[in-house]
């Protein structure tokens, strides 16, 4: 069987990988695999800290997914021979004023009502945890179970794994979907060549709604969703400088910092609806370091090392879109939005096994791109 998947994001190399290994012969058309958000993401596996009010469903996948990464890890590494930068380090998510303790006191409630572990600690005990939290911090969250691992490492493991399983890489721009007797039949090229399949998967990332030639009722409701982010530097003299990645509420804003083995500190992240524009402002770098300063006022000492902004895609309710669409051969793996470096496995897993049996695995079908279908959402008349 031929794969083409439009896309070399981290979703894009992880769905070529899983499929490859089981036989398949897959190209990946993108004219710089390993790009995409995953490059600016701070790389959090953070199923339960990252719950919000109505993604029960989505819940689901994420825990599914988190499970898996302690042996994908171990595996991806063997296969590649590079360290993704998995830590099984937990979080703590902490709130500094007595509003933001009230949320983080509903979030506590909402994780026991989903049978989900985590533990509410006084400021005291948050502080005794991380003893460079402000004094001021009014209460907190443990979750020992969300963990972290470098979504950039990540990628370029999935790059040499890839390659490693046979996998072809198009370092070229699809035009467009190439469409033979109403059934997606690969992807062509700028110079008009095309890449011949007998299934194709658009993993675009938030570009994934803008490729030519996919039948409007089938076309993902993919949106951008833009997010600046920081990295720092912890000098020697000031480690350890946090021992987990640590979340925060800071006047009903969301910041979190990032602590890599190696010393780097990621710093983010804001959540902005403004199309395809990916400049990092003043503004977003202020309001990151402010709140980072208010958690933790040591951040000021750090030098900084880079800024950068990146694209998250968003689908209409938050949720990826897995599976086939109604057109036949043409499959989606897209839509992941914050939760894209968590749900890899998972992700790599279904697709490869729906690609390759035509079976779709039971924990993504309450995420077929079909939900969105025009067709299905309209009412009798």
């Amino acid at each position: 069987m031929r794969v083409v998947i439009i896309g070399g994001g981290v979703i894009g190399l992880v769905t070529a990988w899983r499929t490859a290994q089981r036989g398949a012969e897959v190209t990946v058309v993108d004219p710089e695999p390993g790009g995409g958000a995953a490059g600016v993401a701070a790389g959090m596996l953070a199923a339960v800290t990252e719950l919000h009010y109505g993604e029960e469903a989505l819940l689901a996948l994420n825990l599914a997914s988190a499970r898996r990464y302690p042996a994908f890890a171990a595996e991806l590494e063997e296969a590649s021979g590079r360290e993704i930068g998995y830590r099984a380090c937990g979080t703590l998510a902490v709130a500094l004023d007595a509003d933001d303790r009230a949320h983080l006191r509903e979030l506590h409630a909402l994780h026991r009502r989903c049978g989900l572990d985590s533990t509410w600690l006084t400021g005291r005990e948050c502080r005794r945890l991380e003893p460079m939290l402000a004094p001021g911090v009014r209460g907190g969250l443990r979750v020992d179970g969300d963990h972290q691992t470098d979504p950039r490492r990540l990628t370029a493991a999935l790059l040499t794994a890839c390659e490693r399983a046979g996998v072809v890489f198009v370092r070229r721009r699809a035009e467009r979907l190439a469409v033979a007797g109403d059934r997606a039949a690969g992807a062509v090229l700028a110079d008009g060549t095309t890449v011949e399949a007998d299934r194709v998967v658009v993993a675009a990332g938030s570009e994934s709604g803008r490729l030519a030639g996919v039948p409007e009722e089938v076309l993902p409701p993919v949106r951008p969703v833009k997010g600046q982010i920081l990295r720092l530097r912890v000098p020697p003299a000031y480690a350890p400088f946090l021992s987990r990645t640590v979340r925060a509420l800071v006047r009903g804003g969301h910041v979190y910092l990032v602590p890599r083995a190696d010393g780097e500190l990621v710093l983010g992240a804001t959540s902005e609806e403004l199309g395809w524009d990916t400049t990092v402002t003043a503004g977003g770098v202020y309001e990151l370091l402010r709140d980072a300063h208010e958690l933790v006022p040591g951040i000021t000492e750090l030098p900084l090392v880079e800024t950068r902004a990146g694209l998250r895609p968003g689908s209409p309710d938050n949720a990826p879109l897995l599976g086939p669409t109604a057109l036949p051969g043409l499959h989606l793996a897209t839509g992941h939005h914050r939760n894209g470096v968590l749900l890899t496995p998972i992700t790599g897993d279904a697709l490869a096994e729906t690609l390759t049996t035509g079976d779709v695995p039971e924990e993504i079908r309450p995420f077929t791109p079909r939900r969105f279908d025009r067709t299905l959402q309209e009412s009798p008349a």
